[in-house]
């Protein structure tokens, strides 16, 4: 059945278009984004807000416990959740993100489980416009056909489901604070690096690295790409402390030759320097050499005999450093988000004893261990679920 026809005289329209004129600090209304839709789960990361007035004004449509909302863009692109908050008209949505309201022949969640569903996914990938800024439509929305038994086998389908993604969310929170852990060894070993309560000797990273830099995009962009070859780092594989190695682009020999200036080696730390995800970091891991980078990552190659490069992703992904980073990034006024490569060579850090820095880092090592543990169990139980949401999709679950 079509999502339009499941819908049928429900509320099923996108969000508003609120500009940032119309935004007010102050305001009692917030503004959901495309930033807090998770892919099943709401992320509860925005901090915009507007005034009833401008509400009022703009006809805004407010949200509703329960409502789904979903992504029309990425990333994923699709990705649906249920809008988790009881107070009526405190809370609005911008207008990439779509607004569903069955009725109550619908079980809510049986749709949000539809709409990730692995096979839903797909169609909407193929259905996507746009190259720079990838999107899909409402309309195309509707047309998605959607399995749509009773009331009662989607609540028997949400049980099996649900008991399911407990699991996975359950590993996936162990993960969380095993980062956690590792965030206050940090603090307790070395305190806040910003404040610097120690007493730590400060030095600009430029004096205790040898080598920081950013390299380009080949020729023809996307098209020049390979499906095998050298790695091309971008600023979409790179998050704090974790390397996504989805989309990770390829490149020729000829190619990596006239990016041989940003040629990585081990122990490289990677930090993005433009755009939305600016002040990302991670090391870069050591399978994926010999590698390059793009325009929108910069290499920070410690000198080993001082500075550590577990201390140092660590330091910089802390929050007060994450923090000192951005608001470099926006000094100036500029309207893209940037660190500077002098900006960079000027940041000053904290330089305990390189013996404590590596004490630090043995202790991260055994962490990182256990996560690779987790990481196992969360993919089985990542498997386990989207089996059972296939079965359900095709009507093989009960």
């Amino acid at each position: 059945m079509k999502l339009k026809d499941i819908l049928e005289g429900c509320l099923f329209t996108d969000g508003d278009w609120i500009e940032s004129k119309d935004q007010d600090a102050n305001g009692d209304i917030r503004l959901i984004q495309l930033s807090d839709i998770g892919d099943g789960y709401f992320v509860n990361k925005s901090k915009k807000f507007i005034n009833e007035e401008t509400a009022r004004k703009l006809r805004c449509t407010f949200l509703r416990k329960d409502d789904i909302l979903i992504a029309r863009m990425p990333d994923p692109l699709g990705r649906a959740c249920l809008f988790p908050f009881e107070e009526n008209n405190k809370y609005i949505t911008a207008v990439d993100v779509c607004i569903l309201r069955p009725n109550d022949k619908c079980n809510n969640r049986y749709l949000q489980y539809c709409l990730n569903s692995p096979e839903i996914r797909s169609i909407i990938n193929r259905q996507k416009t746009g190259t720079t800024r990838e999107r899909i439509t409402r309309k195309k929305l509707g047309e998605l056909e959607i399995p749509f038994p009773s009331l009662k086998v989607q609540q028997k389908i949400v049980d099996i489901l649900d008991t399911a993604d407990i699991l996975r969310l359950n590993n996936k929170t162990l993960l969380i604070k095993y980062d956690t852990l590792a965030q206050s060894i940090f603090l307790e070993m070395f305190g806040d690096p910003v404040k610097n309560e120690k007493g730590w000797k400060l030095e600009n990273l430029k004096k205790i690295t040898s080598k920081i830099g950013s390299g380009s995009t080949p020729s023809g962009g996307k098209d020049a790409y390979h499906e095998e070859g050298i790695s091309l780092i971008r600023s979409l594989n790179i998050h704090d402390n974790f390397f996504k190695m989805k989309d990770l682009a390829f490149i020729d020999e000829r190619q990596a030759n006239k990016l041989k200036n940003v040629s990585l080696e081990k122990n490289d730390v990677l930090i993005n320097i433009t755009g939305a995800s600016v002040a990302r970091s991670t090391i870069v891991p050591d399978e994926l050499l010999p590698a390059r980078v793009n325009q929108h990552v910069s290499i920070l190659r410690p000198k080993s005999s001082i500075l550590n490069s577990v201390f140092l992703l660590h330091l910089l992904i802390s929050p007060n450093s994450k923090a000192k980073l951005l608001g470099v990034s926006s000094q100036g006024g500029a309207t893209r988000e940037a660190i500077t490569k002098d900006q960079l060579e000027n940041f000053e850090i904290i330089l305990p004893s390189i013996a404590l820095q590596k004490q630090f880092a043995e202790k991260i090592a055994l962490i990182e261990q256990q996560k690779e543990l987790a990481k196992q169990e969360l993919k089985e139980s990542e498997d386990l679920f989207n089996c059972l949401l296939q079965k359900a999709f095709k009507g093989e679950l009960v």
